[in-house]
C-alpha cells in the first residue's frame, strides 16, 4: 500500500478500535488487530505524523492515542461503512409502529422510546408548523410596567409566541384585560401572516384603548422564524448518556444534562433544514460548550399536514454513527408506511 493509504487504513483502525473500547488506542493494538503486516515501529511512526496533522490526540496518561474532532468529521465524511441493523433490531422497529398513531405528539414519543432503546443514545424529536399554516387560538396581554404589555400568542397547533409590546400611553389593567379579550375573540382564527393586517383595520376603529394596542401589536409582533413554530418537542433516554465513561466527571454529566432539560437548547441542538436529509455535527460543531464532547445525528421529514419532524440522536463523539444512521433509515421507513396505510384509510 502506498503512504497515504497506510495513513488512511491506520487512523480508521484507530478511530474503529476507540469507538468499540473508550480506551486510547497503542502501536502494538493496531499491528496485532488491524495491520499485521505492519510492525508497530512503522505505525508509531504513522500515528506521530497523523497526531502532527491534527487527527489524533494523545492523553497525557497514556501513550496511546484518540481520535480528534478533525479525525471524526473525516470519518463520518469518508471512511464511514454502510451498517444494517439486527434482525430483531429491525423486527422490533417495525412492531412499535404497527398501532396506529392519533396525535403527533404520540408519534414523536414513540419515535424517540424505540431510538433510545435501539442506540442507546439520547433521542429527541421536534415538530415545526410551518408559519403560513399556523392559525391564531388566542392572545392574552399581561401588564409588565407602565406602558409594557407582554403578549402572548397561542396557535392552535399548541406552540406559543410571546413578546413584550411598548405601548405608546399607558392604560389601566383593567382596560387592558378587556381589551385583550376583545381583540382574542376577534382574532380567533387568523393565519398568523394575515395578522398585522387585520390589527391594522381594528386600530382604525373608534375605541381608542383598542386603536393604542391594535397598532402597537401590528408593528412589534414577534418576528417569523424561517422554519416555523416548535409545536412539539420529545427527549427520550435521557439518563442513557451517563452509561457512557465521557461523562463519568460529575460536572460534566450535569453540564450536559441541563441542556438536555432546556427545551430552547434542545431545539438548537436539532434545528436544520432539509426533508429527511441527514446531518452529523461532531464536537465544537454543535455549538454549545455543554456538548463540546457529544455528536448530534438529526434527520427530518415532512408530515403529510406540511408539518416537519426532525429526529435527533446526542450521544459521545466516538458514536457508532454508521449504527445510528442505519436505525435512523429505519425508523422513517416504518413511520413513511405507517402514515401512508393511515392516509389511505381516512
Amino acid at each position: 500500500m502506498d503512504l497515504i493509504d497506510r495513513k488512511y487504513r491506520i487512523l480508521q483502525a484507530i478511530i474503529d478500535d476507540y469507538i468499540l473500547t473508550a480506551l486510547p488506542v497503542g502501536s502494538r493494538t493496531i499491528s496485532r488487530k488491524y495491520e499485521q503486516k505492519l510492525s508497530s515501529a512503522t505505525i508509531r511512526n504513522e500515528m506521530s505524523d497523523l497526531e502532527e496533522l491534527g487527527y489524533l490526540d494523545s492523553p497525557h496518561t497514556s501513550a496511546g492515542r484518540v481520535p480528534s474532532y478533525k479525525a471524526y468529521r473525516l470519518y463520518v465524511d469518508q471512511m464511514l461503512r454502510p451498517e444494517t441493523l439486527s434482525v430483531e433490531e429491525a423486527a422490533f422497529i417495525n412492531r412499535c409502529f404497527e398501532r396506529r398513531v392519533h396525535q403527533v405528539e404520540e408519534l414523536s414519543a414513540r419515535i424517540a422510546r424505540v431510538l433510545s432503546s435501539v442506540t442507546h443514545y439520547t433521542s429527541a424529536v421536534m415538530t415545526r408548523t410551518p408559519h403560513g399554516e399556523q392559525v391564531l387560538s388566542h392572545l392574552q396581554l399581561v401588564p409588565v410596567a407602565e406602558r409594557r404589555v407582554l403578549l402572548v400568542m397561542v396557535t392552535r397547533s399548541g406552540s406559543v409566541r410571546q413578546t413584550v409590546i411598548e405601548l405608546g400611553q399607558a392604560i389601566a389593567p383593567d382596560e387592558l384585560y378587556t381589551v385583550s379579550r376583545i381583540l382574542s375573540g376577534r382574532l380567533e382564527g387568523c393565519p398568523l401572516s394575515e395578522l398585522p393586517r387585520r390589527l391594522l383595520l381594528l386600530a382604525s376603529g373608534e375605541e381608542p384603548g383598542m386603536n393604542e394596542v391594535a397598532r402597537a401589536i401590528a408593528v412589534q409582533q414577534p418576528e417569523e422564524g424561517e422554519e416555523g413554530d416548535v409545536s412539539a418537542l420529545v427527549v427520550g433516554g435521557r439518563s442513557n448518556l451517563l452509561s457512557f465513561p465521557e461523562y463519568s466527571d460529575v460536572d460534566k454529566a450535569k453540564a450536559l444534562l441541563s441542556v438536555l432539560e432546556t427545551r430552547e437548547k434542545v431545539v438548537s441542538l436539532l434545528s436544520q433544514n432539509g426533508e429527511m436529509e441527514f446531518s452529523v455535527r461532531i464536537g465544537p460543531e454543535t455549538g454549545m460548550e455543554e456538548t463540546k464532547d457529544c455528536s448530534i445525528v438529526t434527520a427530518s421529514y415532512r408530515l403529510g399536514d406540511g408539518r416537519v419532524n426532525t429526529i435527533g440522536l446526542i450521544g459521545p463523539t466516538r458514536m457508532q454513527y454508521g449504527k445510528v444512521l442505519a436505525a435512523l433509515e429505519q425508523v422513517g421507513r416504518s413511520i413513511t408506511e405507517l402514515l401512508d396505510e393511515q392516509n389511505g384509510q381516512t
